[in-house]
């Protein structure tokens, strides 16, 4: 290594213990960077790049920020992934000997922020911790370190799991084993995870064992060690406000995977990923920003237990009925500060005066919101008001403390109330009459020595002095001043009170700004033996605010209170979507029924694009989701079973970091559905097949709705455009056709949004075309080749097997097959058996350009394509799942190419 100057020697072994982080180096009034840190940070921040010299060969590349605006960088640093080491001074530089001491005195990364405009106020910011057990399951925990959440639970079965409650929690960054394979690595990447971070201690420290007192597993315990070994160790400061660890089953509550979060837009939309639009945008009416985390969290995990259900919905049902008394609740609450911020950032030590204030302000609505909920007079309500703990002590404190507007800064004064703290009263008090003072001790010491020219004056070189003429200092008695400085033509003394007083006026303002700081300080650790109490008061505040949020938004959208039942029927009557009516907003928003039972599990859709099948799949799990968090519901009545899981495939795109196709990206969400659902589970299913050819597509999309109906019998709402596929319900006794309705008015498609009985009698997807302003010149070229089409399958040239007992023709018929040759099938194979000539295969194939077929040259199959066609006749396909049959077909194309 080169020889470096001491400074930078320190810098480099500072930075060897960080080396995924920026070091933030103090260097008097700025944080320096170094090295490589320094070309990524220039670039990363754009601020300017410059050099020093460092004792080596050649100059060392350096930039630097300002310490007062390094939140700024940082944040723009932690947004993008990346970690920060704040570097500080931890010795007075006059005391230093040689060159000062620096240590980190904290680790800034993704999911350890604090404050700034990188934490969202209604968005929790969890950081997670991944264990990986040698029996195959999988422990995840997660911590929101502004709130002091904790979670934790234990998987079993495969990674899958890990990314569902990855997405759910939203972490941005997750703590590992240093030995943690990299293809699970890249997996987690896949779900946006900005950064990995490293802890092998999976012994919890003594410090922190009070926080697993309800986890009883050793799995449990060790993947919550990694986790707050890792804050404890990169934090570098007390964590008082974190609160004991939740343990929970994935099977408490309904599980709604990562695709079906995504195509339902529970929390943000699929195009831009932004809160507007989705079903937590409509929902969130909450006043307070705790409010608004907890609705998030309860959409992304709705209830399974009925009497919870009921219990919310109940609340929820009494602020409809009391409105005055909520109109005055939600005024109250937006008098209410983030409580579990404000706890968190009081344990952290970064909380200052104007928070405590907010503090104070919070807590005074406290017992108004009580009051409220009494005169209510409801059992409900006087439970909420029990739990309501007003934490007088900390009103109190904060009420006779602190000013009421303190400056942001606490070490500059100006905080702490008159008449709080004598010494600081006594300082203050001369500070403010210092002068006058001085001036009344003149008069006192005048009258006292019978000196009328006796002055107070002050320098800076010996302070305050008691002049007094060399004419006159024999009226002074012996030791009655002590003597400070000799002049020409008078003497200087002082006195001890004088003394006294110079230090108090000389100092005042120092020692205020020092007392304040210190009784700050003081307030400050009183308060932090208080959050356990404003913890639990927070989430009282939050459940009370999202309960009122869900009966103000069910009043002014007219929804009602689902029932529950056990006897697998669904009832919606004039069922709309909620977030599409909201955006409708004048607009009539038509409404739909739905109504399945036992003899009706599964509902096949059909009907034109755009006239709202996706739109009333979507309405009817939003519907279920929202009954099951305890909201009321878009409908005029409701009545639903408790789902356990819901899953969709509704829209797909490419994987392109993975890989992987549209309708491969179909096939898994297809395969994760029917690898996991249940008979009390609700599917949908939107378009399945539509990525491939028309028949590889028709064919899997009867064998999934095949193997639905008769292995899983969850209840399932599936769409198509295969017209075919209604037949299905001749053999299917629990599938049931139901058709968007369209009319033709004037050689143009008119869709009336509406959901009626049967089938639709075609797809109007040439009218759809029209709408969209495709060329006429094309447009009339589609309906002659539609016209071909049509005359074609007329003749019954293209036909699809469908099961074992059905052909499904093209116009949807659907023709019974014997077990014998039809009488054409026999001529044909007769004449196959008899002539030379080749057998003509392609004469049912249609030209897309030809008015008229022409007539192609029979080709024999070759031996491969008759192993194929062989391969293909031995296959059971109602025995193989989707997926299987996938993989088949695949490997069929792949021999025959």
């Amino acid at each position: 290594m080169a020889a470096y100057t001491p400074m930078i020697m320190q810098y480099l072994q500072i930075k060897a213990d960080y080396q995924d982080a920026f070091l933030f180096f103090r260097l008097g009034d700025f944080y320096e960077m170094f090295f490589d840190d320094a070309l990524k940070a220039s670039q990363e921040l754009e601020i300017t790049l410059t050099s020093r010299e460092g004792g080596g060969e050649e100059r060392i590349p350096m930039c630097g920020v300002p310490y007062h605006s390094a939140p700024g960088y940082i944040e723009q640093l932690i947004q993008k992934g990346h970690k920060v080491a704040i570097c500080e001074q931890t010795e007075d530089p006059r005391a230093a000997k040689g060159v000062v001491r620096r240590e980190v005195v904290q680790l800034i990364t993704p999911g350890t922020v604090m404050e700034g405009r990188g934490l969202n106020e209604k968005e929790n910011n969890f950081i997670a911790a991944v264990s990986m057990f040698d029996d195959g399951s999988y422990g995840f925990a997660s911590s929101d370190l502004s709130t002091g959440e904790s979670r934790l639970t234990i998987l079993s079965g495969s990674f899958e799991g890990v990314l569902n409650e990855l997405s759910l929690s939203g972490a941005k960054e997750v703590v590992l084993d240093s030995s943690t394979p990299e293809d699970l690595k890249n997996k987690l990447k896949e779900r946006s995870v900005l950064a990995f971070s490293y802890e092998n201690q999976i012994e919890m420290k003594e410090s922190y064992q009070h926080l697993l007192s309800e986890l009883v597993d050793d799995k449990a315990k060790s993947v919550a060690a990694r986790l707050f070994n890792y804050l404890h160790r990169t934090q570098k400061r007390s964590l008082d406000h974190l609160q004991p660890v939740l343990a929970y089953e994935v099977e408490q509550f309904m599980k709604i995977d990562y695709f079906s979060k995504r195509n339902l837009e529970l929390t943000e939309t699929i195009r831009s990923t932004a809160k507007k639009g989705s079903l937590l945008w409509l929902l969130d009416e909450t006043k307070t920003a705790m409010g608004g985390r907890m609705l998030k969290q309860w959409i992304n995990r709705p209830l399974l237990n009925v009497k919870g259900i009921e219990r919310r919905q109940a609340i929820v049902d009494l602020f409809m009925m009391n409105f005055f008394e909520r109109h005055e609740i939600r005024e109250k609450l937006k008098e209410v500060y983030d409580l579990e911020r404000l706890a968190g950032r009081v344990a952290f030590g970064n909380v200052n005066a104007r928070d405590l204030v907010q503090l104070k302000k919070s807590l005074l609505q406290i017992p108004l919101l009580k009051e409220t909920l009494v005169s209510m007079g409801n059992e409900d309500a006087i439970e909420l008001a029990a739990k309501l703990d007003p934490c007088e002590e900390v009103t109190d404190l904060l009420e006779t403390a602190l000013v009421e507007n303190p400056p942001l800064s606490i070490k500059e004064g100006n905080i702490i109330q008159d008449g709080y703290d004598n010494q600081l009263d006594q300082y203050r008090d001369a500070s403010r009459n210092g002068k006058t003072w001085i001036a009344s001790l003149e008069r006192q010491e005048r009258e006292k020595t019978g000196i009328k020219s006796l002055k107070i004056g002050y320098n800076r070189v010996f302070g305050y002095y008691i002049e007094v003429t060399k004419a006159n200092l024999h009226l002074l008695k012996e030791g009655q001043y002590d003597r400070k400085q000799t002049l020409s033509n008078a003497e200087r003394f002082i006195t001890p009170e004088l003394k006294e007083k110079e230090d108090l006026i000389l100092q005042a303002e120092e020692k205020i700004v020092e007392l304040e700081y210190e009784i700050f300080v003081t307030i400050r650790e009183t308060v932090k033996e208080y959050i356990p109490r404003l913890q639990t008061l927070a989430k009282t505040i939050s459940e009370l605010d999202v309960l009122t949020s869900f009966a103000e938004l069910s009043e002014q959208r007219r929804y009602v209170k689902p029932a529950f039942t056990d006897e697998r029927r669904i009832v919606l009557k004039d069922g709309r979507h909620p977030v599409v009516e909201k955006v409708m907003n004048a607009q009539e928003y038509v409404p739909n029924d739905c109504f399945m039972d036992r003899e009706r599990e599964l509902l096949l859709i059909t009907g034109p694009n755009m006239s709202g099948k996706s739109t009333y799949m979507r309405q009817v799990a939003l519907t279920a989701i929202m009954a099951q968090i305890g909201c009321f519901v878009p409908a005029s009545e409701a009545v639903l079973p408790v789902f356990d899981q819901v899953f969709t495939r509704i829209g797909a795109a490419d994987d392109l970091i993975s890989g992987q196709s549209t309708f491969m990206v179909e096939m898994l969400e297809a395969n994760n559905a029917i690898a996991n659902a249940t008979e009390n589970s609700l599917i949908l299913f939107d378009e399945i097949g539509r990525g491939t050819s028309t028949y590889d597509g028709m064919a899997l999309a009867q064998a999934i709705i095949e193997y639905i109906h008769d292995r899983i019998g969850a209840k399932t709402l599936f769409s198509t455009h295969y017209h075919e596929l209604t037949a299905l319900d001749e053999n299917l006794s629990m599938l049931k056709n139901v058709h968007v309705s369209a009319v033709e008015q004037n050689g143009k498609v008119v869709f009336l949004h509406k959901i009626k009985e049967g089938a639709a009698d075609k797809s109007y997807g040439i009218h759809v075309a029209q709408l969209a302003d495709l060329p006429p010149e094309l447009i009339s070229r589609a309906a002659e080749i539609l016209e071909t089409l049509e005359m074609k399958d007329e003749l019954g040239a293209a036909r699809a097997t469908v099961g074992n007992s059905r052909v499904i023709h093209e116009s949807g018929a659907d023709v019974k097959t014997e077990s014998m040759p039809s009488k054409v099938e026999s001529e044909t194979s007769e004449q196959e058996s008899n002539s030379t000539e080749p057998t003509d295969y392609s004469a049912g194939q249609l030209s897309f350009f030809d008015e008229a077929p022409v007539k192609a040259k029979a080709v024999a199959p070759n031996k491969k394509e008759k192993r194929v066609l062989e391969k293909l006749t031995e296959l059971d396909i109602l025995d193989m799942t989707p997926l299987q049959a996938m993989n088949v077909l695949y490997e069929l194309q792949r021999k025959l190419k």
